[in-house]
């Protein structure tokens, strides 16, 4: 699939790092570092911008080595970018460790997906048809 991208940033373009991976990665693009307090948040811009085809969306999520080992996640994972936004991207990250983290130019920050989507067309109705679960959620089904 081909996806237009407009590359206003001083990195390469998000590349996958391996033949079967899901996700690229999303480089911090900034003029000079940017501190991230104890559970502060920030929009991180990417310098990307990308037009998606209809029916597609890309999804921002954390890097899972930033958020083991410093407690830097996306804050709202995952990010939805739909097929119609222009703008550029950028990552609303939260620190939720004890430390400091700087955030250097050209740092991966989050990685993108692009996922394939259906909307949905809702059919109004009485009554729902039942299942073994029924309305049991949030751990009902056990431990096993």
């Amino acid at each position: 699939m081909k996806v237009r991208i407009i590359n206003k940033s001083k990195h390469p373009l998000p590349a996958y790092a391996t033949a079967l991976s899901a996700g690229v990665d999303l480089r911090a693009n900034l003029s000079e570092p940017l501190t991230l307090a104890p559970l502060q948040r920030c929009l991180v811009p990417t310098g990307l911008y990308i037009a998606l085809p209809e029916g597609y969306e890309a999804q921002v999520r954390p890097r899972s080595g930033l958020a083991l080992k410093k407690g830097i996640t996306v804050l709202n994972s995952p990010g939805t970018i739909d097929a119609d936004y222009r703008g550029e991207i950028c990552i609303i990250l939260v620190n939720l460790s004890s430390e400091p983290f700087v955030i250097e130019d050209g740092e991966r920050v989050a990685q993108m997906v692009i996922a394939r989507h259906e909307q949905a067309e809702w059919e109004e109705v009485e009554v729902l048809d039942e299942t073994q679960r029924g309305a049991g959620g949030f751990g009902h089904t056990g431990k096993k």
